[in-house]
């Protein structure tokens, strides 16, 4: 029997959306308590990472409570940095009551971190950015954002800290946006509990290639975490992984094995118009053929072939691994 990774979610994929369009939402309003239910029928999910704080009414013993009925812990914490109440930014507020109302969240988040268990609290600061050309002096902006993470992982050296990178959105354009500029802001807090989340569809809409983002990360010893996804490289669409860059996620993957990462296989996906327990099926059931084909791969011949930088030969030894010899 294949030994399988441990699965997660982002609990958000069990939620209810909305965009500009479905102002009404593409589905009934969801607490934090029927996402982890939802979570839970999915059957090969063994984590979630949270969002906090948890939709109104809900407590923390609740959450606790829940998560134990549905056989499940919690992997990370994210704090809602990036709401219309920090729409100016949380670490790059202009205002310095606002940044403090962003860092109170999430040494919060910290808390809560320690009362679950959790491996990390995952900072996503979405509005951290600017959107006009001139908006903001660069100096003083990049300095707010390490200054600001390097003051709230101080605060817990016992608790990892995981930044998700992005290029844009919410901002135009977001002040950690790529994997290189992360790792030298990592650098600069000179901080060991500080790392990377690491989501594949926001290294390809940002034009990297994930698999060498991932290397480039380990290599610096900074992969706290990992998200996976797909999209069509222009925008962050989030769709079930596998559907669109079945390759490169394959390569994502190998990536990883090679250099022994054993960390949570975790779905970030937002399944605005099917059902979420499905979606999460289905991606899971990618994945497990993904790491079958990984045990299939043929590693010696793929490294010689890599050695001499042979890309056809490459190819049919990953498509024989994919798709079965002809």
């Amino acid at each position: 029997m294949t030994d399988y990774p441990r699965f997660g979610a982002g609990l958000w994929h069990f939620a209810s959306y909305l965009d500009r369009y479905a102002t009404d939402g593409y589905g009934p309003s969801r607490t934090t308590l029927d996402a982890i239910k939802l979570a839970g029928e999915v059957g090969d999910l063994s984590v979630v990472d949270l969002n906090y704080p948890f939709t109104p009414g809900v407590g923390l013993a609740e959450v606790k409570d829940a998560l134990k009925t549905e056989g499940l812990t919690a992997i990370g914490i994210t704090p809602e940095i990036y709401l219309r109440k920090h729409s100016r930014g949380a670490f790059t507020n202009p205002d310095p009551a606002a940044r403090k109302d962003a860092l109170d969240l999430m040494h919060e988040a910290a808390g809560i971190v320690r009362e679950l268990g959790a491996d990390y609290v995952k900072i996503w600061p979405g509005q951290d950015g600017w959107d006009y050309p001139f908006q903001v002096n660069h100096k003083q902006l990049w300095k707010l954002a390490v200054d600001g993470m390097r003051d709230l992982a101080g605060a817990h050296p016992d608790l990892r800290f995981a930044i998700e990178y992005k290029p844009r959105e919410p901002r135009v354009k977001m002040t950690w946006d790529s994997a290189a500029r992360t790792l030298l802001g990592i650098e600069q807090i000179g901080l060991d509990n500080v790392g990377v989340l690491l989501d594949f569809g926001h290294s390809l809409y940002g034009g990297e290639s994930p698999a060498d983002a991932a290397q480039l990360i380990i290599d610096h010893g900074r992969l706290f975490g990992m998200d996976v996804n797909d999209n069509l490289r222009g925008w962050d669409d989030d769709l079930v992984v596998g559907t669109v860059h079945l390759t490169e996620i394959f390569e994502f993957f190998h990536v990883l094995r090679q250099n022994n990462w054993e960390g949570v296989w975790q779905l970030d996906q937002f399944p605005f118009r099917e059902d979420s327990v499905d979606a999460a099926k289905t991606a899971i059931a990618t994945l497990k053929r993904l790491h079958r084909s990984l045990d299939r791969l043929d590693t010696a011949a793929l490294a010689e072939a890599q050695e001499r930088q042979d890309a056809m030969a490459a190819q049919r030894i990953v498509q024989a691994a994919l798709f079965g010899d002809a």
